[in-house]
Parts: structure tokens; C-alpha cells; sequence
């Protein structure tokens, strides 16, 4: 979505060592001529387009037109200034098709009033316009008055181009054949800047490019920069957002930035969102032929792709309908980088040049060329991130995939059959100190995340405010092959509150480094990869449109999706699960005290919370392959194995009934040295009526293997005292907890 990334696409460093031999060797201004020209729309706004032609077209060998609509320029501007490439791929440029960009209304050369995911008008006048009427248009014109084009249309876009190609799809151009929306952005309430309405401060930084209205067509930037010159600051963005405080602080930079204050005064699911989502406006018997492409670890627009395919096939049934996912971040099927690399992790070799090649020039090549009796491709051409290979099926969800449910034991593992006793596990959520969303902080300051989306969680899963439930070691190889929702069954001490559910694929001990590691104090070794996760504000549990309020203490539903996967966890890996309530500064904190609009909250609002979620809580996974077994070997290395422990106490024994006033002072012995800056205590199942007082802490020991604290007691009384998990060893593994349970003498 971002103009960064796309700006970069045009850019030949980024484009990798491959084009950049292939660019040298092959001059666009050698092949195409360019024209430049302006479009009118039916509204009479005119629209600024580029046209580049190939030296080979002649009436008897005519070209196909491609077209992509952009916000983000369509620089170089002037007839004699040409780019270093042209359309998706070095072998469609080197193939031949009419190329055509063009800046859509309200940006660059064009005229009118930008408009962010512009509303889909239903109902159309003469005059009504949106980017359906605009593409039409467009095409129409080109069609009509583009020399030697063979009346065959093509669209394809990236990221908010691809918003574009989607919504092109409505114009029903009888010339649009094919259509490719890459990463497009669907709906703003749940791609981009917003997940399921929990809003990603990791976008603050791009509301400059999308809030304020330009004053004239140009042909340079005219918003201003970012508020934060990332180049010049200290790069942890965790501590820059922290300290900035609640969302209010934005007005100091955004109180004129339309898109902002729009957002701002849109915090739910109302027609302001509804009408810029154009899944909501997908039509039946759609004509053009499409082929929506998305990146498995594409941060920000993973729900626009699957959700694009999902909604054609069930809305329109009859159209020419396929999607692509491959191992990626956002937009990285469309350069190659030789070794295809997503974090730590390596996926194989030239799988971006496999795609361009083997899948998308053909794809174009047959509906507007005419080459072939089918394209040769399959429903849905998908990446299994586990096994590393393409595989193909003939529909999305596969459809020999069944149900498996995983459910949340107290105990901290997965089970496939329902709790007999209902139990839970809690955690503390301080928004003051939430968890970060990723280890690398000098990501944390970029203009969208990245690493995230398959970045190692070993750094989250050991703090004591998320919760980790795993399976045994795999006897087999399982594949979870399409769609994943998690049912919670959740309480809080507060009144609102996030739930960040992911899917991880926990490496073996054995699992050896890589030849390309690009950090090379990663280790693989029991590395925690992140499959899929996905963040849920309770307030949205039962509608987008209308919050409501958790009841402090009442047991609740909430019930969410994560996007789809195709994931072999291999024999001898383990699946887990974590939940936790912050991922920061990725997502904005949720104050845990429910207010009708988050943007507008008060420092005063945010408060800590406790979060219990409940054993009959369970993830739904589809299975494609393999059986996750009742009895499935446990793991040389298990998560208990490794905590630290209360191994005794003194001066009496635990459970003692009859202590002395007297003995104040008790000492605890812990199985590991300990980290001395960590310490916390709690009450045990009586309640605080019956919660040991800590009247002085005399600290750790100097091996930081003992820790002391003198109790105030009374006598004829029963204490009890939780050492709780906040104690941590030196690697930060969390203490078991320890209730200290004892009663004084009369």
C-alpha cells in the first residue's frame, strides 16, 4: 500500500543484481515510444496518462494494452524522459504489450479531488463517478484512439494500485480481458491501517501521502514529509510511540490531514468504510478474467488478496477466477533477489523470476494474446512455507481439507477434545509496558512492518504476559491448508480489551542454520516462527459497527479470524499457539477501559488489566494432511523443563501450621540464578483477606539465587502468598508459581 515500497519498485537497487544486468543490456527507449496525453472523464475531469508503444507495433501486428491507475506518480514525467522498465515483469516488457499509466484523479498531473478508497457509487448518472467509471473511461478512450492496440485491455497494480485493478473489475469494460489485483487493498477497516478495527500505529508516519490535498496538478510531492525524520532519530520506535502517549498526541502533527481526521471520527465500522470496501460491491457474472496474487507474510495487505478471490467465487461463480500466494512480504513476487528470503528464513532460489515467468506472463500472455487454448494454470497456485515448494489445487479452500479443533489447556498445551473441567489460565496486560510487537526495533521506526509476520517469537513467548499452549513433538507431517478462526472464551478485570492470537511452528532443537542467514546471531535451533497471527478488539466481538463494553469479570466470546495458511509443520516440529493482548508499537494500545472512540482517549483511561482466558477456548484449523495425535511423543525439550523453581523455604517449611509471630523474615531458594530486577507477589486462592503482607523486600541474594522479604503477620491466622511469574531467571524464562500457604500460632 505504501508509496515507500512502491516508489522503490521503480527503483533498479531494489529490483536486485538480476534486472540490473538485464536493464543495462535492454533500453526501454529502444523498444517503445512514449506519448503523454490527458483522458476526460464523463464527469469532464481529466485524467493524466502515459502511453508507451512498441516500435513493432503496425496495424497488421497489433498490441495488447496494459494499464495500471496509480496515487503514487507516474514519473518520469515528460515525453522524452522514459523508466528503467516497464509493467510487472522484464519478460512482458521484452514481450511486447502497449503500456499505459496513468495518476488517478486528484494526484500528480491529473485533475479533480483525490479520495482514499474512493466510494463505489451503485447508482450511476451520466455524471456519477468512481474509479469503476474512471477505468471505464480510461479504457474506452485507449481502445478508441491508441494505435495499433488489438482491442484486448489488461489491468494489474500492487498494493494501492491494486485497490485499483479491483476496482476496475466493476467498470465491465466489454475490452478489460484480464485483471491482476496484486496485494490489493480491499477494505481500510481490515487491510493497511487498520486490523479488524484495531488501528496500526506503525502507519502514523503515512498519513502525510494520503491526507493532504493537492492544490494543483504537479509533478513533484506537495504533502509534507513525516512528522519523524527516521534517519536522524534513534530508531526504537517502541520507546518514541510509548512516550508520545495516547492517539490525542497526532493532533500536534495531524490536525489538518483529512484522511487522519477522518479516521479519527470513523473509529467504527460505519458507510464512510463500507462504501470505500470494494469487496462489499463485487458484482455477479463478472467477464474479465482475474488472477489476484498475494505474499504469505505480507504485512500489510494479506486479508485484500484471499478475501478478493473468495468473494468473486462465491458472487460470481462463472468468472475466469485464480489466486497466487507465495512466500513473500509485501510486493516481493515482483523482483528477484536470487535467494528468496522472508527474516531469518530461506524459502529457496529465483521464486520471484518463477512467478513473472511461469505464472504471470502467461496468465496475460493467453487473454490478451490469444496464445494457447488455456492458460495452463491451476485454481490456486499456493506456497506451502513448511515442505518450501508451489503447490497447485483446483479450489481455495483445498477441498479435501476437515475441521480440527485445538483447544486451550490451562496446563499449556493443545488438545484435541473439549476440557471435562472448565479451568483458565491469566495474564497481567499493562498497557504502560506492552509487549513489542517484534525483537528488531530498528523495524519499528519503518513506514509499515515487515519481518514481523514470520520473526522468530521466542523474545515474546517467555514474558509473563502472553500465554504459550503447544503440542507434543509431530510423529508426522501436518498441513494446515486454508482457513484458521479463533473461537476465545475470555474474562478481563477491565471493561475492553485486544486479543492477539498466532500460529507458530516450533523448530527442533537439531534444526541447523541456513546457508543465507542474514543474522547471524539468530539461531534456528527451537526457533519460534511465526505462521499467522492476527490482533481483535472485544469491543468489535459482536458488530463493527456498534462496540460494546466488556462486563469486568464475565466470561465472553470472542470470535475472530486469522487469515488463511498453507503450512506443513514438519515431523519432529511442534505447532503452538500464544495469546497476548498488545503487539506495540504495531498496533495502538487498547486503554483497557472502554471509551466510545480509542482515537480520543485520556491518559487517564489506560489501566492495567488481568486477562483469563478459559480451557474451552480452541482455534479451528483446516487440515489438509497428516493427524496431530492424542499420544504424539512429548519433546526431549519441554517448556517446564527449562523455568526456574522455588526448590525450598526458611525458616519454616511451607504449609507449616503453627509459626511464630516472631519469624518474620523468610527466605526463598530458587533452582537457577535469577534476574535481580525482577520480582512480584500475589494472592492466592482465599483471597486478599487471607494475602500475607510484604512489609519489607531485603532483596537477592549475591548469587541471586535466594531472595528475602520480612512479612507482617498476626497471629491465630492463615497467609497464603503467590511468588509470581514476574521472577525470572537470567535468560528471562518465567518462575513456576509458588504459593507460600502456612497459619500462625495462637
Amino acid at each position: 500500500m505504501s508509496q515507500f515500497f512502491v516508489k522503490l519498485l521503480v527503483i533498479s537497487l531494489l529490483l536486485g543484481p538480476h534486472h540490473l544486468i538485464a536493464q543495462m543490456a535492454y533500453k526501454v527507449q529502444d523498444h517503445y515510444t512514449k506519448t503523454e496525453t490527458y483522458i476526460t472523464m464523463r464527469d469532464g475531469v481529466k485524467l493524466f496518462t502515459a502511453i508507451y508503444t512498441p516500435k513493432l507495433a503496425t496495424a497488421t501486428r497489433p498490441y495488447p494494452i496494459l494499464l495500471q491507475r496509480t496515487c503514487y506518480g507516474i514519473d518520469p514525467y515528460g515525453k522524452n524522459n522514459y523508466p528503467n522498465n516497464l509493467g510487472p515483469s522484464m519478460t512482458m516488457m521484452q514481450e511486447g504489450y502497449i503500456m499505459v499509466y496513468q495518476d488517478v484523479r486528484g494526484r500528480y498531473k491529473s485533475e479533480g479531488q483525490f479520495t482514499n478508497m474512493t466510494p463505489v457509487t451503485v447508482h450511476k448518472s451520466d455524471t456519477d463517478m468512481d474509479e469503476s467509471s474512471d477505468t471505464f473511461d480510461t479504457i474506452d478512450w485507449l481502445v478508441k484512439h491508441v494505435p495499433n492496440n488489438n482491442g484486448n485491455v489488461g489491468q494489474w497494480g500492487m498494493s494501492y494500485p491494486g485497490f485499483y485493478a479491483a476496482a476496475g473489475l466493476l467498470s465491465n469494460h466489454p475490452a478489460l480481458k484480464a485483471s491482476s489485483p496484486q496485494a490489493p487493498v480491499s477494505d481500510f477497516f481490515f487491510d493497511d491501517f487498520h486490523h479488524n478495527g484495531a488501528f496500526l500505529e506503525s502507519y502514523f508516519l503515512l498519513f502525510p501521502w494520503f491526507g493532504v490535498p493537492k492544490k494543483d496538478t504537479t509533478t513533484f510531492a506537495w504533502y509534507d514529509s513525516p512528522p519523524v525524520n527516521t534517519a536522524k532519530v534513534v530508531r526504537d520506535g517502541y520507546q518514541i510511540y510509548l512516550d508520545q502517549g495516547p492517539l490525542t498526541f497526532a493532533d500536534t502533527y495531524y490536525k489538518e490531514n483529512v484522511f487522519w481526521q477522518e479516521t479519527v471520527n470513523h473509529p467504527n465500522y460505519d458507510d464512510f468504510w463500507r462504501k470505500r470496501a470494494v469487496l462489499q460491491h463485487v458484482q455477479p457474472n463478472l467477464k474479465t478474467a482475474v488472477m489476484t496474487v498475494g505474499g504469505w507474510f505480507d504485512a500489510e495487505d494479506l486479508s485484500g488478496p484471499l478475501n478478493l478471490y473468495k468473494t468473486i467465487e462465491k458472487r460470481s461463480p462463472g468468472t475466469y477466477n485464480t489466486i497466487v500466494m507465495g512466500p513473500f512480504g509485501h510486493g516481493g513476487w515482483a523482483y528477484e533477489t536470487g535467494h528468496t528470503l522472508h527474516s531469518n528464513l530461506y524459502f529457496g532460489d529465483s521464486l520471484a523470476s518463477f512467478y513473472m515467468n511461469e505464472i504471470e506472463a502467461k496468465f496475460f500472455r493467453h487473454f490478451l494474446k490469444g496464445v494457447g487454448n488455456n492458460t495452463g494454470l491451476p485454481e490456486a497456485y499456493m506456497f506451502d512455507t513448511g515442505l518450501k515448494k508451489w503447490n497447485q489445487f483446483d479450489q481455495w479452500p483445498a477441498a479435501r481439507i476437515h475441521k480440527q479443533k485445538l483447544y486451550l489447556n490451562a496446563a499449556g498445551t493443545l488438545d484435541q477434545q473439549p476440557p471435562k473441567k472448565i479451568e483458565s489460565v491469566s495474564y497481567p496486560s499493562d498497557p504502560m509496558k506492552p509487549v513489542p510487537h517484534t525483537e528488531d526495533l530498528t523495524s519499528t521506526m519503518n513506514f509499515t512492518p515487515y519481518n514481523y509476520m514470520s520473526e522468530d517469537q521466542r523474545f515474546a513467548g517467555r514474558r509473563p504476559d502472553v500465554l504459550v499452549f503447544q503440542t507434543g513433538t509431530l510423529s508426522e507431517d501436518v498441513t494446515l491448508g486454508g482457513e484458521i478462526k479463533a473461537y476465545l472464551n475470555v474474562a478481563s478485570t477491565g471493561t475492553d480489551a485486544d486479543f492477539f492470537v498466532k500460529l507458530i511452528d516450533v523448530y527442533p532443537l537439531d534444526e541447523p542454520n541456513h546457508a543465507y542467514m542474514p543474522n547471524k546471531n539468530v539461531t534456528l535451533s527451537n526457533y519460534w516462527q511465526m505462521v499467522r497471527s492476527e490482533m481483535m478488539p472485544a469491543r468489535f466481538r459482536n458488530s463493527f459497527e456498534k462496540p460494546q463494553p466488556l462486563r469486568a469479570g464475565q466470561k465472553t466470546a470472542v470470535h475472530f479470524p486469522l487469515q488463511d495458511v498453507l503450512h506443513t509443520f514438519k515431523k519432529g516440529h511442534r505447532i503452538m499457539i500464544q495469546v497476548q493482548s498488545t503487539a506495540f508499537p504495531l498496533f495502538a494500545r487498547n486503554p483497557q477501559t472502554f471509551v466510545r472512540n480509542p482515537y480520543k482517549a485520556k491518559a487517564s483511561d489506560y489501566a492495567k488489566a488481568t486477562q483469563t482466558v478459559f480451557n474451552d477456548s480452541f482455534i479451528e484449523v483446516d487440515l489438509l494432511a497428516g493427524a496431530i495425535t492424542e499420544h504424539a511423543q512429548q519433546s526431549v525439550w519441554n517448556f517446564e523443563d527449562y523455568r526456574p523453581s522455588v526448590i525450598g523455604m526458611a525458616p519454616f517449611e511451607n504449609g507449616a501450621q503453627s509459626v511464630s509471630t516472631s519469624t518474620s523474615v523468610v527466605t526463598l531458594r530458587f533452582s537457577q540464578k535469577m534476574d535481580t530486577r525482577y520480582y512480584s507477589f500475589g494472592k492466592g486462592p482465599l483471597g486478599l483477606e487471607s494475602m500475607a503482607r510484604v512489609k519489607k523486600l531485603l532483596g537477592f541474594s549475591e548469587d541471586a539465587k535466594s531472595f528475602s522479604f520480612e512479612l507482617d503477620v498476626k497471629p491465630n491466622q492463615r497467609y497464603q502468598l503467590v511468588i509470581g511469574q514476574s521472577f525470572r531467571n537470567e535468560n528471562g524464562d518465567r518462575l513456576k508459581p509458588y504459593l507460600i500457604d502456612f497459619k500462625t500460632k495462637e
